[in-house]
C-alpha cells in the first residue's frame, strides 16, 4: 500500500479535526438538552409514574403504626388529635411509600380540617409535603383538599406553610393533569398570596406562568382559583411587572368577557390594581387598539353584576389619568352609563360611579359635555337620598365645584344640586374631611346672587344653626371659614336675618375668633360680615352691649400700626 501524501495527510487531519469539534458540540448539546429536561416538573410526575410501576412493601413498624393508628381513632383519640403519638402516627403513615397508608394519612387530616376549631400547630405541617409529594392522585387530591380547609379556616398561619417548604410542592401540583388537584393547589395559592411575604415567595418561586396557564382553564372551579390567585398577587408591584412580563394583560382582559361574573370580577379587579401603576397603562391601553377601553365601558350596564360593574369604574379611574384617556371616555357616551349607576341600590356602586365622575369633571374640556341636565339631577338626587354618604358628599361636592363655570353656573343654580349640598352639610359628622369639600363647593356658589336666592329659599332653622356651629368651632379652620362665608352672603335677605337673630351670642362669639386671628382674610370677613349685621336694630343693641366696638378699634389701631411699618419699610427699600 503507498504512502499517503502530504495534501491527502493534511485533509485527513482537518477531518479529524472537524469530527472531534462536532463531536465536543454535540455533547455539549446533549449536556444541555437533558439539564433543561430533569428541570420540568413532567419529569417529577414520570418519576412518580416509574414508582407506581411495582407494589409497595409494607413494612412492619409501619403494619403496627396503622394497627395502634386505626385503634387510636376508634377510639376518637382519648387523647387530643394532635398528641404527640397522632402527629408520630401521621407521620410515619405519611413518608410511607404506600398509598393506602398515605391515604389515612390524608383522609384524617381532611376529617381534622372539616371539625378542628383550634389552630394546627406547626409540627402537623410536615407531613404535608410528603402527602402533597405523593405519586397517588386521591392523596394529593384529599390532602390539597384539606390544606385548604385548614387555609380558609384560619387554623395555619400562612406564613408558616411558606417557612415549612411547601410551597414548591403546592405550585408543582398547578401542573397536575387532574382538575380537582387543581382546583385545590390554586385555592392554596390564592389564599396564600394574602400575604405580603408569601406573595413575594409565590413570584420568586415562578409561580405566576402554571397561574396564567391555568386562568384560561375550561373547568370554572379551576379558572376562578387561579384568576383569584393572580388577583391576590397584583397586589405587589414586583409582581405585577412580572405578570405583565409574562403577558397577564391580554388574557386578564379578555376574561373580563367571561360567562362567569366570579372571573370577570377578580380579572376586572386584578386589571384595577395593576392600572392603579401609570407606568403600565400605555400597555394596557394598547391591546387591541383600545379594547380594554370598551369592554371596561360595557360592563357599566346595568344588567352586569354589581360588583363588576363597581370594579369596572375603579379600573377606568386608575386609567383616567391622562387627559387624552378621559377624552375618549366621554366620547364614547359613558355619561349615561354613570348616571345609571349613580342611583344602583348597591353601595359600592354608587361610590364607584361618583369618583369617576370626579376623576372626568378635573379635565377643563370635558366641563362642558358633563353639565347636562340628566348628570346635575342624578347628582342633586343622590346627594339628597344619601345625605350621611361621606364619599358620595365629598365627590359630588367636588365634581358641582369644578362644572361651576360661568358659562355653566346657571345649570347648577337651577338643579337640585344646592338644595342636596346644603341637606348632606346638615347631616354629615364634622370630623369627616367631605364636610370640608362641602361648604367650599356651597361657599362659592354663594358669591352668584342667584345661587343665594336658591340657598336663601331653603335654609330653615336647623340648617342655620348648623352654619353658625361649624362658623363657631376651631378644631377645622377652613370649614369655619366656608360657613361664616355663606352665612355672610345670605345677610341681605331678610328670611335670613330673621333667623341669625336666634343666634346672636354664638355669632359674636365667632366674629370675635374671627377679629383676633392672624390671617387677614378672618378679620375681613368679621369686618364685612359685622357691618352688614349692624344695620339690624336688635344685632346693632348687642354689638354695643358686647363693646365689639372695643375690638373694632384695637384691630383698626393694629392696622394703622402696620401700615405705618409697611411704609418705612417702603421708603427705606426705595433709598
Amino acid at each position: 500500500m503507498g504512502q499517503l501524501c502530504g495534501r491527502c495527510m493534511q485533509l485527513l487531519r482537518d477531518f479529524v479535526a472537524l469530527v472531534q469539534k462536532m463531536s465536543s458540540e454535540l455533547v455539549h448539546s446533549i449536556k444541555e438538552c437533558l439539564a433543561l429536561i430533569s428541570e420540568c416538573s413532567c419529569l417529577k410526575q414520570n418519576g412518580s409514574k416509574t414508582r407506581q410501576l411495582y407494589k409497595p412493601v409494607l413494612q412492619p413498624h409501619e403494619r403496627v403504626t396503622a394497627q395502634e393508628f386505626l385503634q387510636q381513632i376508634e377510639r376518637g383519640f382519648e387523647m387530643s388529635p394532635l398528641g404527640k403519638d397522632p402527629l408520630e402516627a401521621l407521620r410515619i403513615l405519611a413518608f410511607s411509600e404506600n398509598p393506602g397508608l398515605q391515604q389515612s394519612a390524608a383522609l384524617y387530616y381532611l376529617h381534622m380540617s372539616q371539625h378542628m376549631n383550634v389552630p394546627l400547630p406547626a409540627e402537623h405541617l410536615e407531613p404535608f409535603y410528603a402527602l402533597l409529594r405523593s405519586a397517588d392522585l386521591e392523596v394529593q387530591q384529599v390532602s390539597s383538599l384539606s390544606l385548604v380547609n385548614f387555609l380558609l379556616e384560619g387554623n395555619i398561619d400562612k406564613e408558616m406553610v411558606v417557612q415549612m417548604g411547601l410551597l414548591e410542592p403546592i405550585l408543582d401540583l398547578l401542573e397536575s393533569e387532574d382538575p380537582t388537584v387543581q382546583c385545590n393547589s390554586c385555592a392554596c395559592t390564592m389564599t396564600l398570596a394574602v400575604s405580603e411575604s408569601n406573595r413575594e415567595a409565590i413570584g420568586a418561586a415562578r409561580g405566576v406562568t402554571p397561574l396564567l396557564s391555568l386562568a384560561n382553564s375550561y373547568d370554572p372551579r379551576v379558572q376562578q382559583n387561579a384568576v383569584g390567585a393572580i388577583l391576590n398577587l397584583t397586589q405587589s408591584e414586583r409582581i405585577q411587572l412580572v405578570l405583565c412580563k409574562e403577558g397577564a394583560l391580554p388574557v386578564l382582559t379578555l376574561l373580563l368577557e367571561s360567562p362567569d361574573s366570579e372571573v370577570q370580577y377578580y380579572s376586572c379587579a386584578a386589571l384595577s390594581n395593576i392600572a392603579a401603576n401609570a407606568q403600565h397603562h400605555e400597555a394596557m391601553l394598547r391591546i387591541g387598539d383600545r379594547f380594554l377601553l370598551r369592554t371596561l365601558i360595557s360592563l357599566l350596564s346595568s344588567s352586569v353584576d354589581k360588583k363588576v360593574s363597581s370594579q369596572a369604574c375603579v379600573c377606568l379611574r386608575n386609567l383616567a389619568t391622562r387627559a387624552d384617556t378621559q377624552a375618549k371616555l366621554v366620547a364614547k357616551d359613558v355619561l349615561p352609563r354613570l348616571c345609571s349607576l349613580l342611583v344602583s341600590s348597591s353601595e359600592d356602586v354608587r361610590r364607584a360611579a361618583v369618583a369617576l365622575l370626579w376623576v372626568l369633571s378635573q379635565y377643563p374640556h370635558n366641563q362642558d359635555p358633563l353639565v347636562c341636565t340628566e348628570l346635575l339631577q342624578s347628582l342633586g338626587m343622590l346627594l339628597s337620598v344619601h345625605t350621611t354618604d361621606h364619599v358620595i358628599a365629598g365627590h359630588a361636592a367636588c365634581i358641582i365645584e369644578n362644572l361651576n363655570l360661568s358659562k355653566n353656573r346657571q345649570r347648577i343654580i337651577e338643579s337640585p344640586c344646592v338644595e342636596g349640598l346644603l341637606q348632606t352639610m346638615l347631616s354629615i359628622d364634622i370630623q369627616e374631611d367631605s364636610l370640608h369639600y362641602v361648604t367650599s363647593c356651597l361657599a362659592e356658589l354663594a358669591k352668584q346672587e342667584g345661587a343665594t336666592l336658591r340657598m336663601v329659599k331653603w335654609i330653615d332653622e336647623p340648617l342655620t344653626k348648623r352654619l353658625v356651629r361649624l362658623a363657631g368651632q376651631r378644631e377645622h379652620t377652613e370649614t369655619s371659614f366656608r360657613a361664616a362665608s355663606i352665612i355672610q352672603h345670605m345677610i341681605d335677605h331678610e328670611k335670613m336675618m330673621l333667623l341669625l337673630k336666634c343666634h346672636i351670642t354664638e355669632i359674636q362669639a365667632y366674629l370675635r375668633s374671627f377679629l383676633t386671628h392672624q390671617e387677614v382674610r378672618f378679620q375681613q370677613l368679621a369686618i364685612s360680615t359685622f357691618c352688614r349685621l349692624q344695620a339690624d336694630p336688635e344685632f346693632s343693641l348687642a354689638f354695643r352691649e358686647s363693646q365689639m366696638a372695643k375690638l373694632l378699634e384695637q384691630v383698626r389701631q393694629q392696622t394703622e400700626e402696620t401700615q405705618e411699618l409697611l411704609k418705612a419699610a417702603i421708603c427705606h427699600a426705595d433709598s
